[in-house]
C-alpha cells in the first residue's frame, strides 16, 4: 500500500502551513517516525514558501496557484512543488564568488538549468535559506523547469517507520 497525494494551491502565504499539516497528519497516520515527519515536513514548507515568494504569474495563471504532489511507498518519500512562475534562470556565465551547479530535472521534462549552489543567508537576511534547507533536510534534491514555464523543486527522504506503523507492515 502507498499513499499519494496533490494539492492545487493558491500562491499565499496560507497555503503552506496548510501543505504541511495534510503531509505531516498522512505521515502520522501511515505511521512515519516523527523526527523524519518533521524533517519532510520542514522540507515541504520551504519549498512552498519559495513557490508562493517566486512563483509568479508567468503562464497566465489567473489565482497563482503552485502545486504539491506527495508520494509515501515503502522506504521512500518523494516531494514535487511546481509553479507557474519564470522559473530558475537561464544558464549564464558563473558570477564572481559564487558556485554553480548542474541539477537534474525531475520527471516531467523541461529544460536543463543551473541554479545557485546552496548557501548560508547573510546573519540578519530574512530569507535565501530555502533551498540550503531542503538540501540539508532531504536525501536527494532535483530542482529544475517545467515544459513552458515554472519552477519545480524536488526531493526524496528515507522514511523510519515507527514499530506500529500501517504503511510499513503492509510494504
Amino acid at each position: 500500500m502507498s499513499i499519494w497525494w496533490t494539492l492545487h494551491l493558491r500562491r499565499e502565504a496560507a497555503s503552506v502551513p496548510l501543505a504541511r499539516r495534510l503531509l505531516a497528519g498522512a505521515m502520522e497516520t501511515a505511521g512515519v517516525d516523527p523526527e523524519t515527519s518533521w524533517e519532510i515536513s520542514l522540507a515541504l514548507s520551504e519549498a512552498c514558501a519559495n513557490a508562493v515568494e517566486h512563483g509568479g504569474h508567468a503562464t497566465g495563471d489567473e489565482d497563482g496557484s503552485y502545486r504539491v504532489t506527495a508520494h509515501l511507498d515503502g522506504e521512500r518519500c518523494r516531494i514535487e512543488v511546481t509553479d507557474t512562475g519564470p522559473g530558475f534562470p537561464e544558464e549564464r556565465p558563473e558570477p564572481p564568488g559564487r558556485a554553480v551547479r548542474d541539477e537534474a530535472v525531475p520527471a516531467g521534462g523541461g529544460r536543463a538549468r543551473r541554479r545557485p549552489e546552496p548557501r548560508r543567508a547573510e546573519e540578519h537576511a530574512e530569507g535565501g535559506r530555502g533551498l540550503f534547507l531542503i538540501e540539508a533536510l532531504a536525501d536527494h534534491v532535483r530542482v529544475g523547469n517545467r515544459p513552458g514555464s515554472g519552477a519545480v523543486v524536488a526531493f526524496d527522504k528515507i522514511v523510519k517507520w515507527r514499530d506500529d506503523a500501517l504503511l510499513a507492515a503492509t510494504a
